[in-house]
């Protein structure tokens, strides 16, 4: 057949591209399968996944793994993502919870709930900004037996420290 009438009875433009490589059998072939499961759990390191199926046997080189990985990387998925940086968390910890915007109230309540120690320790700040704010200095006391009462060692510091003068620290959290 001439080049001419293959490129005249070619149904699609596609289908004048098949090399003679195109499906042929590569070392890689047989672990094919465990590599998308492997990047699936997580591991997404080209290299590690390379020393892995070398211990089952395989014999080719790192860039076959690379090139086979590559589509992975660039496949759209749904981008991960990253938890907010402490300086966040705490920012939205102490600013009044009328005033936070409802996308980052969701967002702290998000973080709050899976962290039963950060949610007490939150509940305990939010109490003493409204003792602070509102001059409620005679329910100290009860506030430090609840604080006690949670195992929050950095509150118990804070706590602590009230106490050494708790009689300036209620008139401070008392009068205007």
């Amino acid at each position: 057949m001439t080049a001419v009438q293959r490129l005249a009875d070619a149904p699609t433009p596609e289908s004048l591209f098949q090399v003679q490589w195109q499906n042929r059998r590569t070392k890689l072939d047989d672990f094919r399968p465990y590599l998308p499961e492997r990047w699936a759990e997580g591991c997404t390191n080209a290299w590690t996944l390379w020393e892995e199926i070398k211990e089952h046997g395989y014999t080719g080189g790192y860039g076959a793994v690379r090139a086979y990985l590559q589509p992975f990387r660039t496949t759209p998925n749904a981008p991960a993502t990253r938890p907010p940086s402490p300086r966040t968390v705490a920012g939205w910890i102490l600013t009044h919870p009328d005033t936070l915007p409802e996308s980052e109230r969701l967002k702290l309540k998000s973080v709050l709930a899976s962290c039963p120690e950060l949610d007490a320790l939150t509940g305990h700040v939010r109490v003493f900004g409204k003792m602070l704010t509102q001059l409620q200095g005679d329910q100290l006391s009860q506030w430090i037996k609840a604080v006690r009462a949670d195992d929050l060692p950095s509150l118990h510091a804070f706590v602590n420290g009230l106490e050494r003068d708790l009689a300036a620290v209620t008139a401070g959290l008392t009068l205007p």
